[in-house]
């Protein structure tokens, strides 16, 4: 019984993040409610931050037909500016962006707005990001490409619910394609040093990386 209520206790720190699904088999699920309303919400104010100019564009347009009074971002740096003079209610954020990491929006929105209910983007999905964006305040992590209803999904679900599996999760051949192509750019796309880092052939990396994304 011990065993189970310090598992419980670990999980809680996570209990949003989609790598975990079987986490919402630890809690009761009768009468909960799977999505939260907009309406339910006071500040409605969405911030969506990604260096992306088309997707954040289409994303923004989305959303505030859905009804959030969206702010854009393209930069930690903008991203940072409006989070401590503006604090949103929501944010959608990208982990990658060229000046800078999103994380280091999250934790700046978290501590000025405790209740702030935030999403992290990434076109790497990976466990250990997946925890480090939990860590710092998001309560979901969802890998591009996505789409409005993902983002809206993400960003009402209730605390107690069981987040739900994707409709088209990536394979394990584009996970590890992915992966290898995230280090190959890591290493300035030397394929020698990439190789190393990966303790592959050269020649193998070499295939793998002349070959299209596995879907």
């Amino acid at each position: 019984m011990t065993l189970c209520k310090e598992k419980k206790s670990h999980f809680e720190t996570l209990k949003l993040c989609p790598q975990y699904p079987y986490i919402g088999h630890m809690r009761a699920q009768k009468n909960i409610p799977e999505q939260l309303k907009l309406s339910d919400f006071e500040d409605k104010s969405l911030l969506i931050l990604d260096d992306d100019d088309p997707l954040r564009g289409r994303l923004a347009r989305a959303m505030e037909k859905k009804g959030f009074q969206v702010k854009e971002a393209k930069s930690v740096a903008e991203g940072l500016n409006i989070v401590k003079n503006t604090p949103p209610g929501f944010a959608c954020v990208d982990l990658r962006l060229e000046d800078g990491n999103g994380l280091d929006v999250v934790k700046e929105l978290t501590k000025n707005k405790k209740d702030a209910r935030v999403v992290m983007l990434t076109g790497y999905g990976n466990l250990p990001t997946a925890v480090a964006a939990v860590k710092a305040g998001a309560i979901d992590y969802i890998a591009k490409p996505v789409d409005a209803d993902d983002v809206e999904s993400a960003l009402l679900a209730s605390p107690e619910s069981k987040a739900r599996p994707p409709e088209n999760p990536m394979s394990a051949d584009r996970v590890k394609w992915e992966h290898i192509h995230r280090v190959f750019e890591l290493c300035n796309r030397n394929v020698s040093e990439t190789a190393r880092r990966l303790k592959m052939h050269r020649r193998t990396l070499q295939r793998i990386l002349s070959k299209r994304s596995p879907r």
